[in-house]
Parts: C-alpha cells; structure tokens; sequence
C-alpha cells in the first residue's frame, strides 16, 4: 500500500518523552514556572525553542541551554520500544521526521546503532518551519523522490498528524507513544502495538 514509512522519533521509535517532560518542568521550576506534567504534554512533538516561546520563558536560549542539559544525560541510555526496530527491518523503506535538533539527535539517535535502517532522517535543523507544519515532512518526501500518497506518516502526537495531513500524507498513531486516541479521530490507522504495522505490507502483497 505504501512505498515508505516515515516515522517520529520521540515517543515512536524510543520511549524518552517523559525523560524530556520531567526535565523541562524541573526546568521551568527553576525559572519561577510550575506546571503539572499533564499540562506540558501538549508540547509533545515541537521543537524546544518553540515550546519555550509559547510558555513565554525569560532568557529562553539560557533556559533551553539548561533543559538540554539536564536531558542529555538520560537520553544515553533510553529504551527503545519492544519491538519496533524488528518491524522497521521488514518494511520496505524507512526514514525518520522529528522535532530534534541535529545536536539533540547526536545524543540520543546516534548513539542507538539503527542508522543503517532509515534511508533519511530529517531535524529541526534541517527547515525553517516546524511540526505541525509541513515543511518536515515536504523536505522528506522531496529527497526520498516520493509522492504524498506513497507515503505513511507514524507518530504519536497531535502535531504529527497534522503536519501529515498538511502535507497529504496519511497518518497511523503510534498508541504505544501517545497512551490515548483522544483527538486522534481523524488518524488513518491506529496502531496498538508496532507489529500492527506489518498488517499494510502483508494487505499489499
């Protein structure tokens, strides 16, 4: 059905989002902002910066600066979900979309030993705009040579779907990730588990 699958990597592929909520809120905390983990979820799947301008932090490149490094270290040792990596070695091509930055990238994906199964990864690095934008996913499919309807776009967060559907490609959440399938009505797929992906290339064949 589809020729590629592009993928999220935070709360997709690796399960580090807590690490990156946890350590933006003890974060926020040490600026004079408190908030309930739950309230910062909605951040998910955006660029750092981006998510400190919308909280209206002070001395935000200071303060983005400190996030950083309070995640860094945990991110060395994340988990990535069970099983994902044996499904992405059965599809037939694969690249990754995220909000992270080239640096972040350096101290979580480069480290993993998975590079040799994505034929492109593209960052926050890479375009102007972001999630849910969908320069991202437009960049991806131009250097991939591939048309929107080839394309199936995993994630786990709101802004993932809708950069997909900006982009006209369709979009399967990830549930593993995202724990709720509020506001998600409008995902193509639905996916429990990553092996529930495997189902489009055995429908295709």
């Amino acid at each position: 059905m589809y020729e590629t699958y592009i993928f999220d990597f935070d709360g997709t592929i690796v399960d580090s989002e807590m690490i990156g909520l946890n350590a933006l809120q003890a974060t926020l905390k040490e600026v004079g902002i408190e908030k309930d983990l739950a309230d910062l979820r909605i951040f998910l799947g955006i660029p750092g910066r981006r998510t400190l301008d919308l909280l209206d932090v002070p001395e935000k490149e200071k303060t983005y600066q400190k996030w950083l490094a309070r995640e860094r270290p945990l991110l060395r040792d994340v988990q990535m979900f069970a099983g994902i990596i044996d499904v992405i070695e059965q599809l037939p091509e694969n690249s990754i979309v995220t909000s992270k930055t080239e640096d972040e990238m350096n101290h979580s994906y480069h480290l993993l030993g998975i590079e040799q199964y994505f034929t492109k990864v593209i960052t926050a690095s890479d375009t102007e705009k972001h999630k849910p934008h969908p320069e991202p996913l437009q960049l991806a499919l131009r250097q991939l040579k591939r048309g929107a309807g080839e394309a199936l776009y995993i994630g786990d967060s709101v802004h993932d779907m809708e950069c997909a559907h900006a982009a006209g490609v369709d979009f399967g959440l990830a549930l593993w990730g995202a724990k709720t399938t509020e506001g998600f009505e409008k995902a193509a797929y639905i996916f429990e588990k990553p092996d529930e992906i495997l189902r489009l290339v055995d429908e295709s064949q």
